[in-house]
């Protein structure tokens, strides 16, 4: 009697294990399969900002190695959150992706009700570059140092002018850090972008700008801008000869603007794994490099779990300084 028991139960071990790849079956032919449409990477700025720029960076390679179009796709607004709640709600199979950013962390403490849960809606794939902030007056401005900025604001309180890319964006907040630590009462002008921003701060209707660098830095290099400093722990390698906040009398002043690509969360960690191993063969490619030299941005590619530790730090980070700052959104 004990024989046909032990059949028995390898027949039933049998039969369990292929039901069970029988399961698999179907989704590793799929994740095989992917992507099986073109990609859509989703900019949460409007063009011409440094997430942009980044995005068509990347685009064209990745297509290639992926051998699918990789299109960008612009959704401005809200701070960068309208196109975040776009890809947060799409479907999770690789082919909506997010050209995130810190100020996705920002606004989780900005925003009193977001439609997403920037650290639990999102699969990070991989931060792309750090793009250093600058301290930016325009060419006819007296002010040369740091100091010079500090002087004009102090002779106008509340009415000297900088501008950012929206409320809760990294500007802002800088913008707010720099205010308290110089004691100065400054004027904050929103903008939906970059391009307006620049347009204004070459018009002379604001004073300062603390935008990343890429998008002024033709200017600062055709003598219209001038760059006054760093918002960086360390100078840009573009920009080597300004010195950093830090060095200019703001001990410990360190930040600057990193953007990433994410997927919604519940993507299949294959395809998050594909991505990674492509994204990062790009980033560290010398063509892109040497991009991202012409435009002010330094490198980065790490993996996916190295990008979550740093969601979660920044988002830490930044609670504290937007409840420092009192910068409430509804």
């Amino acid at each position: 009697m004990t024989t046909p028991l032990r059949s028995c139960g390898a027949l039933t071990a049998l039969a369990a294990a292929t039901f069970a790849l029988g399961l698999a079956a179907p989704f590793t032919a799929s994740a095989q399969a992917w992507p099986g449409k073109p990609i859509s990477l989703v900019v949460p700025f409007p063009p011409g900002g440094s997430s942009d720029v980044l995005a068509r960076a990347l685009t064209d390679r990745l297509g290639q190695a992926l051998g699918q179009p990789v299109i960008v796709e612009s959704r401005p607004g809200a701070g960068a959150t309208l196109g975040a709640d776009y890809v947060s709600k799409a479907k999770a199979d690789g082919h909506t992706l997010l050209m995130g950013a810190v100020h996705h962390t920002i606004a989780t403490s900005v925003y009193r009700k977001l439609p997403y849960d920037f650290e639990k809606s999102f699969a990070p794939i991989t931060t792309v570059a750090l793009v250093p902030n600058v301290l930016v007056v325009n060419a006819k401005s007296t002010a040369t140092d740091v100091k010079g900025v500090i002087a004009l604001a102090k002779a106008a309180p509340g009415k000297f002018s900088y501008g950012s890319n929206g409320n809760g964006t990294v500007q802002h907040l800088i913008g707010t850090q720099f205010a308290s630590l110089a004691g100065v009462d400054l004027l904050h002008v929103p903008y939906k972008g970059s391009a307006p921003l620049t347009t204004d701060l070459l018009g002379g209707q604001i004073d300062v700008s603390f935008d990343t660098l890429t998008p002024v830095l033709q200017h600062i290099k055709a003598g219209k801008l001038r760059a006054v400093a760093v918002t960086t722990g360390k100078r840009s390698t573009t920009l080597p000869e300004v010195p950093t906040l830090a060095e200019s009398g703001m001990r410990d002043f360190d930040q600057g603007t990193w953007f990433g690509i994410l997927a919604p969360a519940g993507t299949p960690k294959e395809v998050v794994t594909r991505l990674n191993t492509e994204l990062v063969k790009i980033i560290q490619s010398p063509d892109f490099k040497k991009r991202m030299e012409e435009i002010g941005a330094e490198p980065i590619g790490n993996t996916p779990a190295e990008m979550e530790a740093q969601i979660r730090n920044d988002t830490a980070k930044y609670a504290r300084l937007v409840k420092e700052a009192k910068v409430a959104i509804d």
